[in-house]
């Protein structure tokens, strides 16, 4: 554990300045209350600024990398490149769409500190990454007087999400604007998608309201073009639509991706900014970083860039479907390492549909292979073993070892702040709320 969660858990278990019942009393936005109250943890997670600021700076590096990939290796070959990290023809088409190229830089990384250095998990590019709302929970706990003595005297801070992601906001919709001095910003789920992600999203409004942005929240099927070509949500003109729908889900729309072609046409006249374009899909996805592990391709990358890739990714290869060069190679490799892999899909999310090694049996694993060579775009990856933190429960007075992914969030103007999904370090490799019902969500601090 870190010497400052050791200080912390102590004194909760003091009672000492009543740190165990903080999270429990801060007060939250009602949107937020109401989205993730039921999902926090007791506690927040604690970082090194220095060591999360320069793996800021490697991510930036690891960017500049993956969007290179088509050029080094594939000359440039869009539809080359997407054969070998998985992707389908049709979505290599659909992810070309509006594109200019080169991707906005907005994703968020999910890593494991595992004790010496933070290991990349997932690196996932593109405005549907959520969470932007999580540094309220940091702003709360500030509001809580014996939080914000412990803050203060052990040097804490947080750099908020929310509001860098406003600035990126303003920054993107200045092309477009068109009713005065601020953007009307548009947070637009594909079909169904409000349903679901509702709660989230009002949480995101509230949050972006607090740095005097208009946010209107909808889905694809309820945007309108105007004559002039701009983008309209309930009558209102957008200046900025913040994609929160997936490439997939317009795939899986009865409609088919055609929905979304309005949104392409405004983008390139220059009447609404679709942010992002569909084209971070081509780098967030998952066998993308295999890519850079692959001994294959090492002579297109020099010793500095190796370094980079050796420093921040644990292993980790494509499966791709069957028929292709060199599966029956890698499949061999992954049975054999059965207890050090985790099998996950190239654009899964969420913790959905993945296997893991270590906690499977022979025949389950076995079994997992199969799925992953039927389906193709699977990505094997090597067990990273996270550092557990100790965390008091204030009803219980138990304390018990948590383990925490960081979502740690960049843009064009380099690190944009931490949340955190964590679980109990016994309660499963997957730590994610869709797929782990004893994940919770936690705000990040950093100390020097």
């Amino acid at each position: 554990m870190t010497e400052l969660s050791r200080i912390f858990v102590d004194k909760c278990l003091r009672g000492d300045g009543g740190l165990g019942e903080a999270v429990a009393r801060a007060d939250f936005p009602p949107g937020f209350e109401k989205a993730w109250r039921s999902y926090l943890l007791h506690r927040p997670w604690f970082v090194d600024a220095a060591e999360t600021e320069a793996f800021a700076r490697d991510l930036g590096g690891l960017f500049d990398l993956l969007v290179s990939l088509p050029r080094r290796l594939f000359d440039g070959d869009m539809e080359r490149y997407g054969a070998a990290i998985g992707i389908d023809p049709r979505l290599v088409s659909l992810l070309r769409r509006g594109g200019s190229g080169v991707p906005d830089r907005l994703g968020r990384a999910d890593a494991y500190h595992d004790g010496t250095s933070y290991k990349l998990l997932e690196f996932n590019l593109g405005s549907e990454v959520g969470g932007l709302e999580l540094a309220v929970f940091n702003q709360g706990l500030l509001g809580v007087p014996e939080f914000g003595a412990f803050a203060r005297e052990h040097g804490l801070g947080h750099v908020d999400i929310g509001a860098r992601m406003a600035a990126v906001f303003r920054e993107r919709a200045k092309p477009a604007l068109s009713g005065g001095t601020e953007p009307v910003v548009g947070l637009i789920e594909g079909r169904g998608g409000v349903a679901a992600y509702g709660r989230m999203m009002v949480a995101t409004q509230e949050a972006m309201a607090a740095q005097g942005l208009d946010l209107r929240i909808g889905e694809v099927g309820d945007v309108r073009t105007r004559a002039d070509g701009k983008l309209t949500l309930g009558g209102t003109p957008l200046d900025l639509v913040v994609r929160n729908f997936a490439a997939g889900q317009l795939l899986e729309d009865p409609a088919g991706p055609e929905v979304a072609e309005p949104f392409f046409r405004a983008h390139e006249a220059g009447r609404t900014v679709l942010f992002t374009t569909m084209e971070s899909g081509f780098y967030g996805n998952k066998s993308a970083l295999s890519l850079l592990t692959d001994p294959r391709w090492s002579a297109a990358f020099d010793a500095d860039e190796r370094a980079l890739v050796e420093r921040l990714l644990p292993w980790s290869r494509t499966v791709s479907g069957a028929g292709t060069a060199g599966v029956a190679e890698i499949v061999d490799l992954c049975r054999e390492r059965r207890e050090e892999l985790i099998l996950k899909p190239g654009a899964g999310y969420g913790g959905l549909d993945t296997f893991v090694g270590w906690e499977s049996t022979e025949a389950e694993w076995r079994a997992a292979l199969d799925v992953a060579v039927e389906h193709g775009g699977y990505v094997a990856q090597e067990r990273v073993v996270p550092r557990a933190e100790p965390v008091y429960d204030p009803a219980t007075g138990a304390v018990e070892d948590w383990i925490a992914v960081l979502g740690v969030f960049l843009t064009d103007d380099g690190y944009a702040g931490t949340h955190a999904r964590a679980n109990r370090a016994d309660g499963g490799a997957i730590v994610g709320l869709s797929s782990n019902p004893g994940t919770r969500m936690v705000g990040v601090f950093s100390h020097p």
